[in-house]
């Protein structure tokens, strides 16, 4: 499985970016993807998954909505009212041959390459 992220970029606070994740090898809708980031210093935390329906981490349900097109294999992010403090690489994930819940690294076998999100004051 292969994912290729992209829609990072400079953004203004405020402001919205989409971030895309489209996945190759495989199909179908019955696992979890997912996307995750990493802020410079912190360490890497869950900011929404799908599988059947989403799932957000706590802070994050308000601004962030994912989607996902089955046809295409292709999960979505998109994110609004954007802060300083959401600067961070976000990588999307899929899920792996052990489950250990949805915030849980280990759950994610397959990693995108992360891009870069920057949102200036």
């Amino acid at each position: 499985v292969q994912l290729q992220a992209s829609g990072g970029g400079l953004a203004q606070a405020g402001g919205s970016l989409r971030l895309s994740c489209a996945a190759s090898g495989r199909t179908g809708s019955n696992y979890a993807m997912t996307w995750f980031r990493q802020a410079p210093g912190k360490e890497r935390e869950l900011v929404a998954a799908t599988r059947w329906t989403p799932y957000y981490a706590d802070s994050m349900k308000e601004r962030f909505t994912i989607s996902r097109d089955n046809a295409k294999n292709t999960v979505y992010l998109q994110m609004n009212s954007l802060k300083p403090e959401d600067t961070a690489v976000y990588y999307c994930a899929a899920e792996g041959s052990r489950w250990y819940g949805w915030e849980r690294r280990e759950s994610y076998d397959y990693w995108g390459q992360g891009t870069l999100v920057t949102v200036s004051s």
